[in-house]
Parts: structure tokens; sequence; C-alpha cells
């Protein structure tokens, strides 16, 4: 079965190290991807900087050497920008690839930069990281430089924030919440009919992190038609000693996000080249034996259908066209 990727870090990894997106030692690679039979795969620019100007340098060099990459594998990816893409993917049996930023901290003033992306083909985007920014608060809290896995931050976005927001909506451009502050989230989802995302993301019900969603957001997720992509971090999946079953941990995640939210929430968000690997989900490559796990554990091919492929087109479709 086909599946989609809604978050690695593979990119950024690349970027910064000078290493090959078909790199075989990475988690996530062009030819990985291939083999573990992904339709395609989210790949995020991330920013993690001391100034804006140094990070808008880093996001063009991602950009730029996306498209490089692009051009370089042009016989075996293709770049996503509209629903359409989706189909030619599968007739041309091509790996789709699709651009999204993680951490719009470098826009600290006016909003421009936004259709900037929009034009270089970014299609999803996150208001911020784990630092507070001048659009948003992260939900994870420090505390004398240690972080608070257990506290939730209730802040809620700038004022900036909430036009960066909307301008995402107007442009057409995914907004993704991982990330960030249980406020800000609720900023976005009040009243709101557009679909969102939780790229990277699980159920706090089922590990108690900061990180993970809430069932009150989960369902309010739902209810604007999102969807949620279920992180590998062995951190997020469980917060309990003892032994570890990674593809039973995932199982449990996706079926507590079915039971709050219904089958069209759920998604995947590996979060690979941004994580540690560890026996069971090392790389993409087990993708094949996890999806094999999850129908043998009672999931049905319909909603492992929608999981992998069809939950993300949906929104994919409303948000972009």
């Amino acid at each position: 079965m086909k599946y989609i990727d809604l978050h690695c870090d593979t990119l950024t990894e690349c970027t910064e190290n000078g290493k090959s997106l078909n790199d075989g030692n990475l988690q996530t690679s062009f030819k990985k991807l291939e083999n573990s039979g992904a339709l395609a795969q989210c790949f995020a620019v991330f920013t993690q900087c001391k100034t804006p100007e140094e990070a808008k340098l880093k996001v063009e060099q991602n950009l730029n050497y996306y498209a490089h990459m692009l051009e370089l594998h042009k016989k075996s990816v293709l770049s996503v920008t509209c629903g359409k893409d989706f189909a030619l993917c599968e007739k041309q049996g091509k790996l789709g690839c699709i651009l999204t930023i993680e951490n719009l901290g470098f826009i600290k003033t006016g909003l421009s930069e936004l259709q900037k992306l929009k034009e270089r083909g970014v299609c999803m985007a996150s208001l911020v990281w784990n630092e507070e920014n001048a659009l948003a608060r992260p939900n994870l809290i420090f505390k004398d430089g240690l972080p608070q896995f257990k506290k939730r931050n209730p802040q809620g976005l700038t004022a900036l924030g909430k036009e960066a927001a909307e301008e995402l909506d107007r442009l057409k451009i995914i907004i993704d919440i991982s990330h960030l502050s249980d406020g800000g989230v609720e900023d976005l989802l009040t009243g709101r009919k557009i679909p969102l995302v939780a790229s990277h993301s699980n159920a706090a019900a089922d590990c108690n992190v900061s990180r993970n969603l809430t069932d009150a957001q989960i369902k309010k997720i739902a209810g604007c038609g999102g969807v949620i992509g279920v992180n590998f971090c062995k951190d997020f999946l469980t917060d309990k000693n003892g032994i570890f079953n990674a593809f039973d941990a995932v199982y449990r995640h996706i079926s507590r996000i079915l039971a709050v939210g219904g089958e069209d929430v759920p998604a995947f968000g590996s979060d690979f080249d941004g994580i540690p690997a560890y026996k069971e989900l090392e790389d993409c490559t087990r993708m094949p034996a996890l999806l094999n796990y999850l129908n043998l554990r009672g999931l049905k091919s319909s909603v492992l259908e929608k999981m992998c492929t069809l939950n993300f087109i949906r929104v994919f479709k409303e948000v972009i066209g």
C-alpha cells in the first residue's frame, strides 16, 4: 500500500551537511522512499537561528538545494504543488516531493516573505518550533534552561501571528500546528472551517508530553477536516519505562486518534532524520512492515488507505486545490 509521510528533516540535514537526498545513510532518501512504497514525502525546511537574517539565508539555501536535487533526480521524483500531481506521480511511477517549512520564526515584521515562499512551491508551514518568536509560542516550556515536558503553554498567537495565519490561508498554504502552544492551537481552531494539519504529533492521552495533542484538540482538528501525522519519535510514543514495542506504540496512538477524531484524521508524520534511529523504526524502509502490523492488529484496509494517503490528499486538495 502506498503512503505519504507528512514530515521529515532530511532536506535540512542534507543542505547543512552537503549530503544528497539520495544518500543511503539517511533515514529517508529518494531511493529508500521508492523501495518502501512511498507515494509522496513532505520535506521540511527547518530553521533555528539566532537572527531572522541568518534564518532567511538558511531558508534560501534549503530552497535552492531542494530545487537542485529535484532537477538532478527528475527522472524519478516529481514536485507536488497541487492536488492533481498525486495522480501524476502514480501514473509516471515517480516519488512525489512536497516542500514545507518548519518554523516561520524568520518573519519578524512584515508578511511579504510568505508570498515568496508560495512562489517557491511551499505547500505547508508551521509558525513556531521550540523557541518563542514574533508569531507564536511553543508548547514546550523551559524552566532554568530545562524542558518541562509535561507542562503545557496556554499563551496564544501574537498579533502578527494571527495576521500570518490569515495570510497563509489566503495564499492557500496548509497551516501546521505541531510544536505550537495550546493557546495558539486554540486561536487557530476556534470556529475554523479550513483544514489544518499537525504534521508530526501524537495523542497526549497515551503519552503525556506537551508535544502531543489533547483529546479536545484532536476533536477540533477533526471538526475542521484536518489531519494528524503520527510521529515516530520514541519520546512522543511512550512516557513509560520498561519494554518498548515501536509498532505497538504507533498502533496505540492511531487507535486513540481514531477513537476521538474518527477515520478521516490520522496520517503518518515520521520525523525521520530529526529523531534517533531505534529498533523496528530505524528508517522509512520499515514502513511496509509497520503497515502489515497495523493490518494484523485489526485496522481495516479502508481505514489504512485513508491514513496512508487519502486523508492528507483530501486536505491538500481542499486547501491548495
